[in-house]
């Protein structure tokens, strides 16, 4: 790919164009860019390159002839390339991705021309023009800017310039979407995690999820875009359809505040409780399937103060119990081993109203315990839940639990009292 810009800045391109990945292509001989100076094919002695437009008005206007000479020299040397001369105008056609890719795909050569002042004789357009571009709806001093956007945006597309196709095939624009969030080390800053799944290793949920973000920023940020897009990919439906199931359910858009719960409380959690318990019967959790738990047990951890409720709005919106005291059938922990040494927190009952599923809501509850048993000078927390209860084995890993082996509970006789243990140090 060949690009010569007609400018009166060739030394401020060429300070632009010729530093870091595109200076290091045309280095390589991958690509070939020139800054072409205007004014050196003038034909009086003061090199004039403008004068005043006819009709009156302020400023002035660029000559036909300066532009017309400089182009003749620079398609004489053309060959036979597939030219395509480029005026960049804010009069012109949005640039896009999409015209980026055929400019690459149709053309070797690209002229691009750079106007000034109050533009360019019209007639050096209608004679020699073949396209005009903007990169906006503003006007700048010079194209000389729009230029080099376009230049760029080209060059990064030929063989060898980047590292791999993969490069800008996955970046914004190039299907239509824009391009999912990006991470890099630390893994925690500002109290901000990379999400869970970038640290998994599974390369189809990372896909998977990329793919989801893609489509959801696009809807967000560029609503325009997403209007314009057909979606033909099976997968690509299902995932604008998880999007907006999500997206029909509560937002939080106020604090959750959370206190030790109080017997008045009991009939707001047991209603969470059945709604529980609908929900892992529904998924075949054999949890929580029989009598437990009770009434009677959050009465007897209330009277312990070591249940708690979260609210939103002053509306009862989760709980969870939260002890201090070993577990005996922690001690028996099999196909692991626990990591910490210190004295522990356990999270026990704990459940989400059904208005607030999808909300972070289940997430506040380890906040709140966390920062509860940091308060209490404790430093690892524990928890354990059903092999099959994988909402709650997914919000663990998000947490930052980590799996530590298998245990055995005796609260549930008559039903599966094989429980897998996560253990966080805080």
């Amino acid at each position: 790919m060949r690009i010569d810009i007609m400018t009166l800045f060739p030394d401020t391109v060429n300070a632009v164009l010729h530093e870091s990945i595109i200076g290091r292509a045309a280095k390589k001989g991958l690509i070939e860019i020139n800054c072409v100076q205007i004014r050196n094919y003038t034909e009086n002695r003061q090199m004039q390159v403008d004068d005043y437009p006819y009709g009156g008005g302020r400023g002035c206007v660029m000559m036909a002839q300066p532009l017309k000479s400089c182009l003749d020299d620079i398609m004489a040397h053309a060959g036979d390339k597939r030219s395509r001369v480029i005026y960049m105008s804010p009069q012109g056609r949005p640039y896009t991705q999409e015209i980026a890719r055929r400019l690459k795909s149709d053309y070797d050569h690209l002229v691009l021309v750079c106007g000034h002042y109050e533009g360019v004789d019209e007639r050096f357009i209608e004679e020699c023009v073949d396209e005009e571009l903007s990169i906006g709806d503003f006007v700048l001093t010079g194209g000389e800017i729009a230029a080099m956007a376009v230049a760029d945006s080209v060059c990064r597309m030929v063989p060898g310039v980047l590292a791999d196709e993969e490069c800008f095939t996955g970046e914004s624009h190039w299907d239509g979407l824009l391009e999912y969030p990006q991470y890099t080390r630390p893994e925690v800053w500002q109290g901000r995690r990379v999400p869970e799944v970038l640290l998994g290793g599974d390369h189809e949920k990372v896909r998977q999820w990329r793919r989801k973000k893609s489509i959801e920023r696009t809807m967000d940020k560029r609503p325009d875009m997403f209007e314009r897009l057909e979606l033909a990919d099976k997968n690509d439906v299902k995932l604008v359809e998880e999007i907006k199931k999500e997206r029909s359910r509560m937002r939080l858009t106020e604090p959750v505040t959370w206190r030790k719960a109080e017997p008045s409380d009991i009939d707001g959690i047991m209603l969470i409780v059945r709604q529980a318990k609908n929900s892992l019967k529904k998924h075949r959790v054999d949890q929580w399937q029989g009598e437990y738990p009770t009434a009677e047990n959050f009465l007897s951890d209330i009277e312990k103060g070591c249940c708690y409720v979260l609210l939103y709005r002053n509306r009862l919106a989760a709980f969870f119990t939260m002890t201090d005291e070993p577990e005996a059938g922690y001690e028996r922990i099999t196909d692991g081993r626990w990591h910490g040494t210190d004295k522990y927190c356990t999270v026990h009952r704990n459940a989400v109203a059904s208005e607030f599923r999808g909300t972070g809501m289940a997430d506040r509850i380890f906040e709140f315990a966390e920062s509860i048993a940091m308060e209490k000078g404790f430093r690892e927390l524990r928890v354990d839940t059903h092999r099959k209860n994988k909402p709650m084995r997914e919000l663990l890993k998000r947490r930052g639990f980590v799996y530590r082996g298998n245990v055995l509970v005796s609260s549930e006789p008559g039903h599966d009292p094989a429980r897998q243990a996560f253990e966080k140090l805080l």
